[in-house]
C-alpha cells in the first residue's frame, strides 16, 4: 500500500518493494526495501522523468528532508526523486544488533552482510526501476559512496541510466583499503593543521582533553567508552563545511569545575556520545572496509594497521611530548567495537568480515572505458574522505565522464551547496557548462 501525503511545496509518497536478499539466487529469500517519492506540487500530476538518490555512508538512510532542502529544490524543477534507503538502512531491513541476532551466529550474519554492497545496492535500483518507471532509464545522483555504487552501476548496468552525477564519490577502480588509508592520513592531518591554524586555541584544548581520557577510565551516559582514541576520532568533523567549527565549539565547553575538581562537562558528554555513537548507523561500522574489498586480499583491520605507519597519531606518543594531537577521520577501528554499546554484540562479526578473502570485483574498467552514459563529477580538492588523487585517475577511465574540481566545497558540497552543485553537474551531462 502507498501512502501520500505533503511538506511544504512537496507531496511524498511511501514506496516499498520487495527483492531478492541474493541476487544470484532469485528464487530465495528476499528483503524489503523502502524508498520516499518526492515530487513538487505543482507537479503532482506532471509526467517527469525520474532521478534516484543514492546516499553516503555506507550505512545511512537516504535524507529526510523537509520541504526542499539542500539540492532537493533543484531536482524537483524537472525530476520526480527516490530517497531510496539502501538495503540495510533505514527502513530498508535494518541491520543493527538488535535484527542481525536473527540471522543466527556471528558467521552467519558476517554472510548475510555480504549482501549489502554497491552491487547488491545498484541490482536493487534495477529491480525496483522497472516498476517504478515502467522500465524507462533515470537518472541518479550518488554522494559519497552513493558514488561508488554509481560507479558500479555504470560497470554493471548502463542501460538502466540516462546519466549520472557523482559529487565527491569517484572510488579508486582497483585500491586495497590499505592504499586508501596510506592516501588517508597525511590528508586528515592536513585538515588537523588547518583546524588548529584558525583556532590556534584548540591545541590545548584538544590535549588536556586527551590527558585527561588517559588518565581516567571515561563511560559517556550512554555507556560509551571515552577513550583518547575514540576522543581523536571526532576529527571525522573537519571532512564538513562547518566541521571546523563544531569542533571547535565542542572543545571549548568540555570542561567544568565542580567540588571535586575539573570535570569533562555533561554538556559536552551528551553531544561526544551522540557523535560518536554507531547506534543510528551500525552498518557504517560493519561494512566501511568491505566497500574496498574485490579480490582475495582481507582487509583485516587496515585503517588500523596503516596508522602504526603514522606515529604521529598516537596520542599517548604525541602527549609525552609538546606535539598538537592529531584527530583521526573516516576510518573504522576494532576498538570501536569494545567502546560502542551499539557495537559491541557485532565484534565477533565484523572480525570475519575483515578476515574475508572472496570478495568480489565491483568495477569494470573494460566498460567505463566504452561508457555511453552522460556522466558529471564533483571532485572536491583535498577531501578528507575520498582520496582526489584517486578520483581523477578513476574520472580518466571512464569514457566521457566530466569533472569540476573545485575547493570551495568540502565533502558535503551538495548539502552545503543548496542548488549550485547539482545545477552545475547535470548542465555538465548536457554540455551546457
Amino acid at each position: 500500500m502507498t501512502v501520500s501525503y505533503r511538506q511544504p511545496g512537496v507531496v511524498l509518497t511511501d514506496r516499498h518493494f520487495t527483492v531478492p536478499l541474493d541476487h544470484d539466487a532469485p528464487t530465495g529469500e528476499t528483503i524489503e526495501l523502502y524508498a520516499r517519492e518526492v515530487v513538487a506540487s505543482d507537479k503532482a500530476h506532471q509526467d517527469q522523468p525520474w532521478l534516484v538518490y543514492l546516499q553516503g555512508g555506507p550505512g545511512f538512510g537516504a535524507n529526510r528532508f523537509v520541504g526542499k532542502g539542500a539540492w532537493l529544490g533543484r531536482a524537483l524543477k524537472e525530476y520526480r526523486v527516490l530517497l531510496l534507503d539502501q538495503r540495510g538502512t533505514g527502513h530498508s531491513a535494518p541491520a543493527n544488533r538488535q535484527t542481525l541476532p536473527l540471522r543466527g551466529t556471528a558467521a552467519e550474519q558476517a554472510d548475510y552482510l555480504t549482501h549489502f554492497r554497491a552491487d547488491s545496492i545498484v541490482r536493487d535500483c534495477e529491480a525496483i526501476r522497472r516498476e517504478v518507471t515502467g522500465g524507462a532509464p533515470w537518472t541518479v545522483l550518488g554522494q559519497s559512496f552513493g558514488g561508488f555504487c554509481t560507479v558500479n552501476y555504470l560497470s554493471t548496468a548502463p542501460e538502466g541510466l540516462t546519466a549520472a552525477v557523482v559529487t565527491g564519490g569517484l572510488p579508486s577502480l582497483d585500491a586495497h583499503a590499505d592504499d586508501v588509508y596510506r592516501a588517508a592520513y597525511p590528508r586528515i592531518e592536513r585538515k588537523v593543521a588547518a583546524h588548529y591554524a584558525r583556532y590556534p586555541q584548540d591545541v590545548e584544548r584538544a590535549r588536556r582533553i586527551a590527558d585527561h581520557l588517559l588518565a581516567n577510565d571515561v563511560v559517556l551516559p550512554n555507556g560509551y567508552r571515552l577513550t583518547a582514541e575514540a576522543f581523536q576520532s571526532l576529527g571525522i568533523l573537519l571532512g564538513g563545511s562547518e566541521g571546523s567549527h563544531r569542533l571547535h565549539y565542542l572543545l571549548e565547553d568540555a570542561f567544568v569545575r565542580t567540588p571535586q575538581g575539573s570535570a569533562l562537562s555533561d554538556a559536552f558528554q551528551e553531544e561526544v556520545q551522540g557523535l560518536l555513537s554507531y547506534a543510528s548507523h551500525p552498518l557504517y561500522a560493519l561494512v566501511h572496509e568491505a566497500i574496498y574489498g574485490q579480490d582475495t586480499r582481507p582487509t583485516n583491520w587496515s585503517a588500523e594497521r596503516v596508522r602504526a605507519e603514522f606515529p604521529q597519531f598516537d596520542a599517548a606518543k604525541t602527549l609525552a611530548g609538546d606535539g598538537p594531537l592529531l584527530f583521526t577521520g573516516e576510518t573504522i577501528h576494532p576498538w570501536m567495537f569494545d567502546c560502542d554499546p551499539a557495537l559491541r554484540p557485532l565484534r565477533e562479526t565484523a572480525e570475519l568480515l575483515a578476515a574475508r578473502t572472496d570478495w568480489k570485483p565491483l568495477y569494470d574498467p573494460a566498460r567505463l572505458a566504452a561508457n555511453e552514459v552522460p556522466v558529471a563529477a564533483a571532485v572536491y580538492h583535498d577531501d578528507m574522505y575520498v582520496d582526489t588523487a584517486h578520483s581523477l585517475a578513476t574520472a580518466r577511465t571512464i569514457r566521457g565522464l566530466r569533472t569540476w574540481v573545485t575547493d570551495e566545497f568540502e565533502h558535503d558540497g551538495v548539502r552545503a551547496g543548496g542548488p549550485r552543485v547539482l545545477d552545475r553537474l547535470l548542465a555538465l551531462t548536457r554540455d551546457e557548462a
